[in-house]
């Protein structure tokens, strides 16, 4: 029988995602805590002087990186305490945004946040691969932080990776009938979980919640969309942009939604795979009913 979990291990991370799998690997030792709150952007978050002192007192913290959480910076100059930027972790597969990604209509204005090209996609916690790696650095962590539980962690962490084996089967089985149907996203967040499950997004309309388009983009959006017959149209909770609406107005369009980051209150052992297989229905479900 494995010994109980040393009190006082307290692990933090930026984001839901990150929790998740924290959760995964901490399964029966401990509770990892979460600094965003439902809704929260990564992207342009404020730190409130309650999520400093969290930050300062963690054990182990666990951020994306900069290129993900710009906010954290500033935080973690005053920590003493083992913080890990994931999107330096070794062994990832890395994306960047190509030179020619995809088909956005969009000003530099209208950005929610920018995505230059040959610059990092930081949404790298959409990688089931990608998560094997963090859930192993995450587990050498733990044990080098409390070691009667080294095993625990070890073996929660394996186990992890392989139910990510069987998620990964039948989200592809899942998926499979509608790999060629186009479809377009709001939000360039998805190209790692696309690449994995052997998807690709038709364009992307990367334009910020409140801002509203000039009449020609408005127009090319709707083109692509004509030119697309019986589509999906993607946005991310909790805002649907109010471009939405214009844009597929008389057309055979849906909308519906695609949350990256997993909108669960709490953090279960199962939370990640549940992320993606939730993502995976969500996509399958939306191009099945046209």
């Amino acid at each position: 029988m494995l010994p109980a979990a040393q009190a006082g291990v307290e692990v933090l991370t930026s984001i839901k995602p990150l929790q998740l799998i924290a959760a995964a690997v901490q399964d029966g030792t401990g509770e990892p805590e979460v600094l965003l709150p439902p809704g929260a952007s990564p992207h342009h978050y404020a730190l409130r002087p309650s999520d400093v002192r969290r930050v300062n007192s963690a054990d182990l913290l666990y951020w994306i990186g900069p290129d993900m959480e710009g906010f954290m910076g500033k935080a973690l100059q005053a920590r003493s305490k083992t913080t890990v930027a994931v999107q330096n972790l070794p062994g990832l597969k890395l994306r960047r945004f190509a030179q020619d990604s995809h088909s956005h209509a969009e000003d530099s204005e209208d950005h929610d946040h920018d995505h230059q090209p040959g610059s990092l996609d930081a949404h790298l916690w959409l990688s089931s691969y990608n998560a094997r790696v963090i859930a192993r650095q995450m587990a050498q962590d733990l044990a080098a932080a409390d070691p009667p539980n080294a095993a625990r962690y070890q073996a929660n962490a394996e186990a992890f990776s392989q139910r990510l084996d069987a998620l990964d089967a039948r989200i592809k089985a899942r998926l499979a009938g509608v790999a060629n149907r186009p479809y377009f996203v709001f939000h360039e967040a998805f190209d790692y979980f696309e690449d994995t499950y052997r998807l690709h997004h038709a364009g992307v309309f990367a334009v910020a919640a409140q801002v509203q388009p000039g009449a020609k983009h408005v127009a090319e959006m709707r083109t692509q969309l004509q030119g697309a017959g019986k589509t999906c149209v993607f946005s991310e909770p909790p805002m649907r942009p109010r471009l939405a609406e214009t844009l597929t107005v008389g057309l055979p369009v849906k909308l519906a939604e695609l949350d990256p980051l997993g909108a669960f209150k709490d953090a279960p052992a199962d939370g990640y795979e549940r992320l993606l297989q939730n993502l995976a229905d969500n996509v399958a479900g939306c191009l099945e009913s046209l």
